[in-house]
């Protein structure tokens, strides 16, 4: 199925643990959890977001 090789998934603030975005990854390319740099508008500056499950 075409839906199953991109699917949502939910990033996390690494500094106060919230739940800030929703973005989609491509499961075949991205087997691992992704990490990106984001902005936290709680912490008010850019941190390292991890995916959750």
């Amino acid at each position: 199925m075409a839906s199953d090789k991109r699917v949502k998934v939910t990033l996390a603030c690494e500094e106060c643990k919230r739940r800030n975005y929703i973005t989609v990854k491509n499961r075949l390319n991205d087997r691992e959890r992704i990490e990106m740099k984001k902005y936290c508008r709680f912490d008010r500056r850019h941190t390292v977001h991890r995916e959750t499950r």
